[in-house]
């Protein structure tokens, strides 16, 4: 027996060789699998290109390292090199040598079932939000209450490809260095270069579809008096191709129509040059009055896609206290029935409060000092359960830690809580020609009913 074969015989060299033939085989099986197109999350990459080759690449280290120790105990005792005769014609060998077998299998079961579960794991949004990204936890806790709830994380953040893992990865890094030196920024600020649409809106949503005809979208508020009286805005929107508008709203998102804009600030909220290629192959190019050359030039140049309108659709945050209550108030999970509360739920989640913790006890607090100074006509558990829905409203839009409330995240669609779609629709962005971007509303939506109160009247304040 060769030197090299004895020096092998070391009980680390032995474990060496276990850990790099089990993890070579999961690393093959869970390619196969990736090739056969079983692995969607964009994370798998991670397991079976370098969780799975690290493992292997460790395994393969301890062979020499267990060498050179078999080769120092040689070197004191030149005996300890023998091994023992395996005979295989006796039944304990065979038993021993089958239970080293079957224990290998059940390694390399375990190995695979282990790297299946972590692709899944890393795939959720507790990992994203929770176990990883711990300053996430405004938009954790919007994305739970969103429309895209059953949407995870890397089918918006992570592109398709070797590209999109290597982004992703690098901003992961980033936000790594930003936790361990508690240099997190507050609020966090939106996501920047995210996938194209093609890869995350457009899996789900086709905006020129015929289908895309108009919509009716009631817009509810409430007043400050003491009956809370609603007042109801009934808007036929004009969506897409089957819309009676020629223009609407995903006009923008057209396929046959490219939009082009230039904006100066991070949030995309001043924009002082647009170029829109129509159609019919026209161009033009369209320029606010007050826009100087070097704002245009030295400004970030966007294409238009979904997210310049829908870009908090992943993680709503109300705009405003009053519209926080109000949309409580529309969804009856806050009682119009209680006198005044429209009034002092906007009060209590206005006002400024160290922590989350005080701010509930705060609200509790006011709220039934002031139904108590009511008398006694106020139920107790209607009381009770709006203070759950006040302190509910503030739990999902107000994070003191991340610096973050009521309008820190603008949502540009539409126009009433920001710039929306008056950032180009101004009359004020016009063409070489003279025409300009149109701020006519019913390019958009037609209003089907006046504003005006429903049932309830109003009456004074005490």
């Amino acid at each position: 027996m060769t030197g090299r074969e004895t020096l092998a015989r070391h009980p680390l060299a032995i474990l060496g060789a276990l850990i790099a033939t089990a993890s070579a085989v999961a690393f093959v099986v869970l390619i196969i699998a990736a090739l056969a197109g079983f692995f969607e999350n964009p994370y798998a990459g991670l397991v079976v290109f370098i969780a799975i080759p690290a493992i292997f690449v460790a395994g393969l280290m301890l062979i020499p390292v267990g060498m050179w120790l078999q080769a120092r105990s040689l070197q004191r005792d030149p005996s300890a090199g023998d091994w023992p005769v395996l005979d295989f014609g006796k039944s304990r060998v065979r038993r021993l040598a089958l239970a080293i077998t079957a224990l290998t299998a059940v390694n390399i079961v375990i190995v695979l079932l282990a790297g299946y579960g972590s692709l899944h794991w890393m795939e959720s949004p507790t990992f994203c939000g929770q176990v990883c990204h711990t300053p996430m936890q405004p938009q954790f806790t919007a994305w739970q209450a969103a429309t895209h709830a059953n949407v995870t994380c890397v089918q918006c953040h992570v592109g398709e490809g070797a590209r999109g893992f290597v982004h992703a990865k690098l901003a992961g890094v980033r936000q790594l260095v930003h936790v361990v030196t508690n240099a997190v920024p507050t609020p966090i600020p939106p996501a920047e270069n995210l996938p194209p649409v093609e890869q995350t809106c457009a899996n789900c949503h086709r905006p020129g579809h015929p289908a895309s005809a108009d919509r009716v979208r009631v817009l509810r508020s409430y007043g400050d008096d003491e009956k809370n009286t609603e007042t109801a805005t009934v808007l036929q929107m004009h969506m897409g191709a089957g819309s009676s508008s020629p223009k609407s709203i995903h006009w923008h998102a057209d396929p046959a129509v490219r939009v082009e804009y230039v904006s100066t600030d991070a949030t995309n909220e001043t924009i002082p040059f647009v170029n829109v290629k129509y159609a019919n192959g026209q161009t033009k190019e369209f320029r606010a009055t007050d826009a100087k050359e070097q704002s245009v030039s030295g400004g970030l140049r966007h294409t238009m896609d979904c997210r310049d309108c829908h870009n908090r659709i992943g993680h709503p945050f109300a705009p405003s206290p009053e519209q926080g209550i109000d949309d409580a108030i529309a969804a009856k999970v806050l009682s119009a029935d209680l006198p005044f509360v429209r009034r002092e739920a906007v009060r209590l989640v206005k006002a400024t409060y160290p922590s989350e913790s005080g701010a509930m006890r705060a609200i509790e607090s006011g709220l039934r000092q002031f139904y108590a100074s009511q008398g006694g006509s106020v139920d107790q558990k209607v009381t009770a359960a709006s203070i759950v829905a006040v302190q509910g409203v503030y739990r999902r839009n107000v994070f003191p830690k991340m610096k973050v409330s009521f309008g820190s995240y603008p949502d540009l669609k539409g126009h009433t809580t920001s710039t929306g779609c008056f950032r180009c629709h101004d009359d004020s962005h016009a063409a070489a020609d003279g025409s300009v971007i149109s701020a006519e509303c019913e390019l958009c939506h037609t209003q089907v009913e006046t504003p005006s109160p429903i049932s309830r009247s109003t009456s004074g304040t005490p």
